[in-house]
């Protein structure tokens, strides 16, 4: 098979551009839907005028033409009452009076004061550099803490402690403190 040598061939001649068409140019303003408008906006107006201008009709007055006017009627005459009625009863009400009179008494129950004081723990650590980091964040907070080390089954744990607070509302208290800095969990129990 023969090779073919299309460098000297060269380019192919360029087609001739398509004639495209062209969009008639615009006339400049629509005069004839300015017109349309105009009339619509012009009839509008003149519907309302004419409407604002005419009383509303009477349909009363047609109803009335169109029936013819009924026979008046005697009024028919009361009859005489036999019994006169009752007075009317004057309501007394008791309650009132009962009230003025009564005492009531309730008996509160007496407020259970806890025989042990709380504490709050918040953190059990293996390391006690650990629990002294937490111990130092609490100390930002303006609280102090303790480090209790407690010995268990897989070795010694090092907790961090709160307390001891004589009512549980105030170590709710120092427990919401810390947890708006980020510090914890914290749960909160009996001193041991």
């Amino acid at each position: 098979m023969a090779t073919k040598d299309y460098v000297k061939r060269g380019r192919a001649p360029k087609k001739p551009a398509r004639k495209s068409r062209k969009a008639p140019p615009s006339s400049g303003f629509p005069f004839k839907w300015a017109f349309i408008a105009l009339c619509l906006v012009g009839a509008l107006g003149y519907g309302l005028y004419f409407l604002s201008t005419n009383p509303a009709p009477e349909q009363e007055a047609e109803t009335v033409q169109s029936k013819p006017a009924p026979k008046p009627q005697p009024k028919p005459k009361p009859k005489p009452q036999t019994k006169p009625l009752p007075p009317k009863p004057e309501e007394k009400w008791r309650y009132i009076e009962e009230l003025e009179n009564k005492e009531v008494q309730v008996e509160a129950p007496k407020k259970q004061t806890p025989t042990r004081p709380y504490l709050m723990q918040c953190g059990a650590y293996r390391s006690r550099n650990q629990a002294e980091e937490r111990k130092a964040m609490i100390a930002f907070q303006g609280l102090s803490s303790q480090i209790k080390v407690s010995q268990g089954e897989k070795g010694s744990w090092y907790r961090v402690i709160l307390g001891p607070y004589p009512q549980k509302r105030k170590a709710e208290s120092d427990r919401n403190m810390l947890r708006r800095a980020g510090i914890e969990p914290c749960a909160i129990w009996f001193w041991e």
